[in-house]
This record gives structure tokens, sequence and C-alpha cells, in this order.
């Protein structure tokens, strides 16, 4: 018995002791496996904000190598690939992250939503719905819908991009009865080029109803009046558009004046254009007094309009105009003169994307170049 408690007090100081080397080799090892770690993200670090990617991603390769459980890296290394434009390496870091059981929930929902980034960056918009259905009910959903927004408006999907836009309304995230109206003029124009008058003109009464202040929709819907002989009604139309929404008065002038023409108000729209012109004049309302001074056969009056203008506003392109009909001293140099002005004014009667700066001949509803909606003044580059 006495051998048994010498044996028992010998071992358990030596246990103690053998428990303690123990924990403290641990220690150095954890800590020289956490002084390399960060040596190597830091790394990485440094070269990403010195813009040197291939460097920060062998950096982070090697971070992740030596911890592979570290989600956060996992993350930095993919969007990096994503940002080179590497989208198969990028979807493979993220798609190895998901299949990562011991992910948390909120790291899934992060990982599902890059993931659909690659697939967009990459351009596979079927692949990238799929990813940004899963995010409904997440944190990342407001973003997932605005994904989804556009990637039904790049696909011309308009009655999708109509569901989600009231989805995003009904959420709060802002007006999106713009829009709205654009997708049914959208769908107006496809039920025309198939020859569908009727529900055309249904469509377009539709879009005035659910954006009472955007133009298009009673641009558009007197452009098919006019089509169809109802020249009354398309000038009504456009009376109507000149009072809901005036910023776009440039973009009314020229169709009012033809549809005034047609239907025999021209002295009733001319005098309003007057009114509209002296409160704010704008090159577009110019022309359309113009021809409708010269429709009344009052040619001396139509060229006191570009005289007029140049009084209240320094404008190239109404000098240009007013030249063309004036006697020079040296008239055999006339056209050699006009052409120079014609081609120097070119440039300054295009309309400018104010998001993206893109010029264009004709007015846009959206940006070619942005794809941003009414993002086009009504005014040319000359008044802007």
């Amino acid at each position: 018995m006495n051998l048994d408690l010498s044996w028992i007090l010998l071992g358990l100081p030596t246990a103690f002791i053998l428990g303690w080397l123990a924990s403290r080799l641990d220690l150095r090892q954890l800590r020289i496996e956490n002084r390399r770690n960060p040596k190597a993200y830091f790394r990485g670090l440094n070269f990403l904000l010195n813009e040197q990617q291939d460097q920060a991603i062998d950096a982070f390769i090697e971070a992740v190598q030596q911890d592979p459980d570290t989600s956060e890296l996992h993350f930095a290394l993919g969007n990096l690939f994503r940002r080179r434009g590497e989208y198969e390496r990028a979807v493979r870091v993220h798609e190895h992250l998901l299949s990562r059981g011991d992910l948390s929930e909120a790291d899934r929902q992060r990982a599902q939503h890059a993931l659909a980034l690659d697939y967009l960056k990459a351009g596979l918009l079927d692949r990238a719905e799929d990813a940004l259905i899963k995010l409904e009910g997440t944190p990342f959903q407001a973003q997932a819908r605005l994904a989804r927004l556009a990637n039904y408006e790049r696909s011309r999907d308009w009655p999708q991009a109509a569901e989600i836009a009231r989805r995003l309304e009904d959420a709060e995230h802002g007006s999106f009865s713009g829009r709205l109206a654009h997708y049914l003029c959208e769908q107006a124009g496809a039920h025309l080029a198939r020859g569908e008058v009727t529900q055309a003109r249904d469509v377009l009464t539709q879009a005035v109803a659910t954006a009472p202040s955007a133009p298009r929709a009673r641009i558009e819907l007197a452009r098919l009046q006019m089509g169809q002989g109802q020249a009354a009604q398309a000038c009504a139309t456009l009376e109507e558009a000149l009072s809901a929404c005036p910023a776009a008065t440039p973009l009314i002038a020229g169709p009012l004046a033809q549809a005034a023409q047609a239907c025999g108000r021209a002295p009733i729209v001319l005098a309003r254009l007057k009114d509209i012109y002296e409160l704010a004049p704008a090159l577009d309302v110019l022309e359309a007094l113009v021809t409708l001074e010269a429709a009344a056969g009052s040619a001396t009056s139509t060229r006191d309009w570009y005289v007029r203008h140049l009084e209240r506003e320094p404008s190239l392109v109404a000098a240009a105009k007013w030249i063309s009909g004036e006697k020079l001293e040296h008239e055999q140099f006339h056209p050699q003169v006009q052409r120079a002005l014609d081609h120097a004014v070119k440039p300054l009667t295009r309309y400018r994307c104010a998001a993206c700066g893109f010029e264009a001949k004709q007015h846009f509803w959206q940006c070619p170049g942005c794809q941003t909606w009414d993002s086009y003044p009504a005014r040319r580059v000359e008044e802007l």
C-alpha cells in the first residue's frame, strides 16, 4: 500500500510537468503559425494597395493554403479574381466556400451573393438569375433584386422587370413609376412592330396613368395617333404633355408644331410656344416657332426669330441658321462658309448623357452607353 501511494505521489508531479511542457509546445507552434499567417495576409494587402494584383493573389493563395478555414481570405481572393476578369477562378473560390459545412449562415449568404456577381460579370445571366433568386429573404435581397432588374432590362424581358420593380417599390426602395412607364412603352413598341395598334394604344394609355409626369408615353401616344391620321387627338395629347412635364418641352415642341399644322390649330399652338419661349428659350422650341411662322407665310419673321435668340443666348447653332439665308458681301464664298459652320455646329446639336457623357444625335430614354434611364436632358449640348 505504501508502494502504491509513493508511485501516485511521484506520478502526479510528473504528469503535471509533462502536460505543462506539451501546452508550451502547442502555444509555441500556434504563435509561429499566427505570425506566419498574418505576414502572408498583410503582404498580400500591401501588394493590393500598390495595385500589384498578381503578387497580391500569390500572397493570398499562400495564406489560404496555410489556413484553409479562413473564410475572409477566400472572399478577398475571389474578389480579386473577379476584378481581374478571371471569373472561372472566382466561381471556384466561392463555390468552395459554399460547399463548406462549417460556414456560418451570414458568410454563406455573402458567398452566394459573391457567386451571383461572378456569374453576372461573366455574362452567364441564367446562372446569375438562379444565384440571385436564392438571396430572397436575406440581407442581400435588395441588391439581388436590383441586379435581377438590370438583368431583365438587358435581356428586354419587360414583364419580369416590371414585377421586380413593383417588389422594390413595395419594399420602399424608391419610386419605380418612371421605369414602369418605360417598360410599358417598350412593350407598346413591340406591339406596333407586330401591327397590333389597338394593344399598343392601350399599353401607352396605361403608361400615361402609371407616370403622369413622364413625357415619353404621351409623346409616343401622339406619334401613334399621327400615324393613324388623328392629328387633333395627337395635338391634344402633346398639349397635355406640355402641362404635365414642362421640362420636356424641347422634345414636345417639334411634334406639337407638326400636329398643330395638320389639324388647323397652328395659331393657338404658336401663341402658346411663344409664351413658353419667352420664359425659357430653347433651340428646339425656336425651331418649332420658325416652322409655324414659315407655314403662316411670314419669311421675315422666321429670320427675326434667330436674331432674337442670339440677343438672348450666344448660340452658334442659331447663328448658322441665320447666316444660311443671309446674303454675304462675297456671296461666291457662301457655300464654303456655310459648310464650315454646319460642320462646327454638328457636335453642339447632340444630346449628352448626364451619367456617363455618351453623346448621340437623337434623344434616348435609356442611355446606350451606361443603360441609365432618363439620363439625357431634353436640351442640346450647346444649351447645357
